[in-house]
């Protein structure tokens, strides 16, 4: 898994080199998908899901040579949420587009107090997560286990019909949900506490 490679404090401090490519491809590995998932949260269309990409990197190529990270002072994921919901504003304004109303007559700077744009953010943080510890889960688990936790877990399946459809035990099922929940419930732990 290519985003597991450096750990987030590391990549941060790479990223202060604006000619280390890798850690750029490396961050819009790891975060890219966080970043569109958010754009498509507020109904922006997939270029424009990539051009707050693009924005939301460049922002950052200006930012990081004198950024040092300090988890005393904030979250990285709060520095974050406020360049992509800045860009979004600003996508919104370049297209003459009406910005969702949630974004108020103050602006871009008014963005990022509003409570119903900070629960689309932690949604879609919190999905990025577990995307990125389903990787993971994928590498460890064998297709039988992924197959009774897709059905009877992600799919809300009955255990009796996810055990029969697959040729399992229900007990098989049960230990499936119980084994992956619980690894998939430590990687999101380690990843967040990991980014701060």
């Amino acid at each position: 898994m290519a985003a597991g490679v450096t750990t987030h404090t590391t990549l941060l401090a790479r990223l202060a080199d604006r000619d280390d490519q890798t850690a750029w491809r490396e961050f819009a590995e790891r975060y890219g998908e966080l970043i569109r998932g958010v754009a498509r949260r507020h109904n922006l269309q997939a270029a424009d899901c990539e051009d707050v990409l693009q924005e939301v990197l460049i922002g950052l190529s200006r930012l990081m040579p004198g950024f040092r990270y300090d988890p005393a002072r904030g979250r990285f994921r709060t520095f974050l949420r406020t360049l992509v919901l800045r860009a979004i504003y600003r996508r919104f304004r370049q297209k003459g587009d009406q910005p969702p109303q949630s974004y108020d007559e103050a602006g871009a700077d008014a963005v990022v107090e509003d409570p119903s744009l900070e629960q689309a953010w932690e949604q879609e943080w919190q999905q990025y997560h577990v995307r990125r510890a389903m990787q993971v889960i994928v590498a460890e688990f064998g297709p039988a286990d992924r197959a009774a936790f897709d059905a009877y877990v992600v799919e809300g399946g009955d255990a009796r019909q996810t055990a029969d459809a697959l040729g399992l035990s229900v007990d098989s099922v049960y230990q499936a949900k119980s084994r992956i929940l619980r690894r998939l419930t430590q990687l999101v732990e380690e990843q967040v506490q990991e980014e701060g």
